[in-house]
């Protein structure tokens, strides 16, 4: 096997090492069951940065994934690692995927799985092919938040899931950074907003309920952050900008914050510079895309969408995605027969309607980022990867390929609705008939997933 005798059991490689993709990185070797030997990233910054972290030799480092695919292949048993971490821009998700599974590697594979639909289908039908394990970065299922809804659902507290509404609260200053100035902010560089933000809420919501919609429609559109709205008086650039003392997307404002912080220098401003100082940051919003006006950028992603959903048990659900709020953890509620449930991310309360009584959970709020991170969640992914990695058992891995690509599908079934205005019906997979009334009840325990044993897993 890749990795030597005596140290850990699994090896893998990483391709993409920007935010996303260290992070999960260095849950590899903190399991004490792994090690990180080979990464591929075109950015020699962090390229270096991350090969240094890991002590991974200059042979085995990459300037992107189609060098390392060359590499494994020159390898005797095809590849270099036992699983791959794939932490790409989106629109390279689903090329390296294909090519990594052929030679055999267990993916971990960050949302969305691809662009479109159809190269979605295509990493399915290849790791499928390989035999072996897919895990796309559903962080939200791996929450002690999400256990815990789950949980109360399953044990009947709520009765009969009704209805179910969720936001998801982005942020003013995130949606400026990500989706305006950001690599998301056009559809033909990314994808919708729906997809790239929000693939995560959709199959959450999924999760929860315990069954896919059946029918969707949907409605949004940009419509603060574009040109017309423009201040008079305002910049093409914060830094030349009069009104930027008062404006709330000052990109000045934001990034100088970052300084001395750093997580905050790690994410938002590690995406602007490299350069973790005020001339840096500086030198960057005067050269760089993050320092565009947000009204004089060439974005086209929406600012907010409501998604409205059908389930085959008749349960409905509603979806709120928008940029204008604080940068805040998703709330959720939930209602049913018996009671209803209301969440922020970390404390849930439950209402039961036949004592009347309101009880309240706190998941872990010392341990839950308020601000909307998702750090917890992030490690449990990963930790939950080379469990399945070190055990050939993909049982720890919440979804399978195909459960993540019916998620996929309700955001493309809900973009076709908003595009023309209808509601769309969405096809059950195959041998998967409509669950009756009360099913996500019945499935809502705390098992993994439905994936078959692993081909090829290496011990």
């Amino acid at each position: 096997m890749p990795a030597d005798s005596t140290g850990p059991s699994v090896a893998v490689a990483v391709v993409g090492a920007g935010l996303r993709g260290s992070a999960y990185a260095r849950r590899v070797p903190a399991s004490g069951r792994g090690r990180v030997v080979a990464v591929a990233e075109p950015d020699p910054v962090r390229r270096e940065r991350f090969a240094a972290e890991h002590g991974i030799p200059p042979e085995r480092t990459f300037p992107g994934w189609r060098e390392l695919v060359a590499a494994g292949a020159r390898e005797d048993s095809g590849r270099l690692a036992d699983g791959v971490i794939i932490a790409t821009q989106d629109a390279e998700h689903a090329e390296p995927a294909v090519l990594l599974a052929g030679q055999g590697y267990h993916i971990l594979l960050e949302k969305p799985m691809a662009t479109t639909e159809a190269d979605a289908e295509r990493v399915v039908a290849a790791v499928e092919r390989a035999g072996t394990m897919l895990a796309v970065c559903h962080v939200l299922r791996y929450t002690p938040y999400t256990r815990l809804i789950r949980r109360l659902i399953g044990e009947g507290r709520i009765g009969t899931p009704i209805s179910v509404q969720h936001l998801e609260p982005v942020g003013w200053w995130h949606h400026a950074h990500s989706y305006v100035r950001g690599n998301w902010r056009r559809e033909d560089e990314s994808g919708p907003m729906l997809m790239t933000k929000s693939v995560h809420d959709v199959d959450w919501l999924v999760h929860v309920m315990g069954e896919l919609p059946s029918r969707v429609s949907s409605f949004g559109r940009l419509s603060h952050l574009r040109p017309e709205n423009r201040p008079d008086g305002a910049a093409d650039r914060c830094l030349d900008c009069p009104l930027e003392p008062g404006c709330a997307y000052s990109a000045k404002r934001l990034y100088l914050s970052c300084l001395g912080d750093p997580e905050r220098e790690g994410w938002p401003l590690g995406a602007v510079t490299h350069d973790a100082t005020e001339a840096g940051v500086l030198a960057a919003l005067r050269e760089g895309p993050y320092g565009r006006c947000v009204y004089a950028c060439d974005n086209d992603v929406v600012d907010h969408q409501v998604v409205n959903m059908e389930f085959p048990s008749g349960a409905t659900g509603t979806f709120t995605v928008t940029a204008f709020t604080p940068y805040a953890q998703r709330q959720t509620r939930i209602f049913g027969s018996a009671g209803c449930v209301e969440g922020d991310g970390v404390r849930i309360s439950l209402r039961d309607f036949v004592t009347g009584e309101l009880e309240t959970f706190d998941t872990g709020s010392e341990h839950e980022a308020p601000d909307g991170r998702h750090d917890v969640a992030d490690a449990a992914l990963a930790d939950a990867f080379v469990e399945a990695l070190a055990t050939g058992d993909p049982s720890p891995l919440s979804s399978d390929g195909r459960q993540s690509l019916d998620s996929h599908r309700v955001v493309w079934a809900a973009e076709r609705a908003r595009r023309a205005g209808t509601v769309v019906d969405i096809a059950s997979p195959p041998n998967a008939p409509a669950p009756p009334v009360g099913a996500s009840a019945r499935a809502a325990s705390d098992g993994g997933s439905a994936q078959p044993p692993a081909k090829g897993t290496r011990r």
